[in-house]
């Protein structure tokens, strides 16, 4: 369906902001006051071509669209380095009882062992034949968090406190930590599935806070270091976060246990932002999955409901380029809108979940985000959603465009994971 017949058949009216509404300075939890500001057409060219065919798109039209994230939102990362370095520092072949093996591998970003590095932790089913379909994904709070397993090491770095005052103190993780992130990675689950795991912890690359560039990747790599004044347009947080899967990728690329032709991208909250912007800059990602990504993830931005781009940058001010910032009262001038930085994975299938308590997040506008993609996967041959209403709870819809909106507040659950198990095996499996 082309993207004018969904504006036609209305189904818009509640999916974005009107260009004369105040945005209020109280959040706006209800759905008639969102507006009806049209979001800008993916199959427009900037010079008015319309575009019919998926070669127009994957030739022209993409990388329009691409170019505008990365000038207004997330910023202009650089490309993958010539001297990356990858060290296999620890390895445990009878890992989860034996069902597993576990590595840790040291990626060197600059090439150099006293630089700037993050720590891939990998998962890899034991007694599965042939090289295995694989998720890979960034952590919030290191890698020994994922799992219980005493023999994950212990990340050293800096890392925000935990309200338990037990499990991270005074910036560092302690022994308390471990397992604290397992019930979001659900290791045992995937493995028995026979797929592996990657992951790292975001904090590897850049430490989340204002500050945290200073003694990250941006100024490792950055001609001035600590000192450096970025571009309007220069990468931000989520960018250097997402650079850093597209490592991990480069690694999963030269370990023959793994197939990176079937590589799913996965984050949740900011780290579903960051999926969405890795699949979308990288497409070696097969499949892309964005759980409760929210404002500046896949909810509409237009959309004056829940988070908004204001409070991003107010509260979050590293984690987009700065001329993002323009947006925050204005976010009807913003020249893309979510449903494109979905468009960005086609043809490749992608994977939005919300939850129903997740206000902040904008579940419809996640779910108007994939919708409106739609026009795009088509030109493919590809079906989205496959439905014309936001569906009801715990009721995933769509081929493509996978979506569910589940019981429950913002986190990753099993419920969440066996739906992307399932989705994986439709696309990876066939």
């Amino acid at each position: 369906m082309q993207f004018t017949k969904l504006l036609a058949a209305g189904v818009l009216l509640t999916a974005c902001l009107s260009a004369s509404a105040q945005r209020p300075n109280t959040t706006n939890y209800d759905e008639s006051k969102v507006g009806n500001l049209p979001l800008p057409d993916p199959l427009t060219c900037a010079d008015g071509t319309k575009v019919t065919d998926a070669k127009t798109w994957q030739t022209k039209r993409r990388a329009e669209v691409l170019r505008l994230f990365e000038t207004h939102v997330y910023g202009r990362s650089p490309g993958k380095p010539a001297n990356l370095v990858f060290e296999v520092t620890k390895t445990e072949p009878k890992a989860l009882g034996g069902q597993a093996t576990r590595k840790e591998i040291a990626i060197y970003l600059t090439g150099k062992k006293d630089g700037p590095r993050l720590d891939l932790l990998l998962f890899v089913p034991n007694g599965v034949k042939g090289p295995v379909p694989a998720f890979l994904g960034c952590n919030f709070n290191g890698n020994h968090a994922v799992h219980a397993d005493p023999g994950i090491t212990l990340n050293p770095r800096w890392m925000r406190n935990s309200p338990d005052k037990k499990s991270v103190v005074d910036n560092r993780a302690t022994e308390a930590s471990r397992g604290s992130e397992a019930s979001r990675w659900q290791v045992e689950m995937i493995i028995a599935k026979g797929y592996a795991l990657a992951t790292y912890y975001y904090g590897d690359v850049e430490p989340d806070q204002a500050e945290g560039w200073k003694s990250g990747l941006r100024a490792a790599l950055a001609k001035d270091g600590a000192n450096t004044q970025f571009a309007p347009d220069a990468w931000g947080a989520i960018g250097a976060w997402a650079w850093g899967l597209s490592r991990g990728l480069d690694y999963l690329e030269t370990d023959k246990a793994i197939d990176a032709k079937r590589v799913a991208v996965i984050g949740h909250s900011r780290l579903g932002k960051t999926s969405l912007w890795a699949g979308a800059s990288d497409e070696r990602f097969a499949l892309v999955i964005s759980n409760n990504s929210g404002e500046g993830g896949a909810s509409i931005s237009r959309r004056d409901f829940g988070e908004t781009i204001a409070v991003l940058n107010k509260n979050f001010p590293h984690w987009f380029c700065g001329n993002y910032k323009q947006y925050s009262d204005h976010p009807e001038n913003l020249p893309v809108d979510m449903h494109e930085l979905v468009a960005l994975a086609a043809p490749r299938p992608i994977y939005i979940a919300s939850a129903e308590e997740d206000k902040w997040a904008d579940p419809k506008g996640e779910f108007l985000a994939g919708k409106f993609a739609e026009p795009v996967y088509a030109l493919f041959g590809k079906k989205g959603t496959g439905v014309a209403e936001w569906p009801p709870v715990n009721q995933p819809v769509g081929d493509f465009i996978g979506y569910h909106v589940r019981t429950g507040k913002h986190d990753v659950t099993a419920y969440d994971w066996e739906h992307y198990l399932r989705f994986a095996d439709r696309h990876f499996r066939k």
